[in-house]
């Protein structure tokens, strides 16, 4: 869970790998300009816990990034949810919309 939040989070602020889930990055099918520049991105710490009940979890993440205008800020928090289903005895963990 913490490297698909880690992905999820690469992809939001980048752009980078938004097509794995188009759930979650749908648009007007125009491209997106990312609000951050790839080479200067990186996550500072990550952890994931559970949300409240056994089937929600949560990814906590700090990271820095240097956005389009040049401006370099570290110490930034997001948060990935996400809830479990499971299949066949196989367990997923599906990352929820912010909408």
């Amino acid at each position: 869970m913490l490297a698909t939040g880690r992905a999820l989070l690469r992809a939001d602020a980048t752009g980078l790998g938004r097509a794995q889930w188009p759930h979650l990055f749908s648009g007007s099918g125009q491209a997106l300009a990312p609000a951050f520049a790839t080479g200067r991105f990186r996550i500072q710490a990550a952890i994931a816990r559970h949300d409240g009940s056994p089937d929600k979890a949560v990814v906590h993440l700090v990271w820095a990034g240097m956005d389009r205008g040049g401006t370099f800020t570290d110490l930034r928090i997001t948060d990935w949810f996400f809830t479990r289903t499971t299949t066949k005895g196989a367990d997923t963990w599906t990352p929820q919309s912010r909408t």
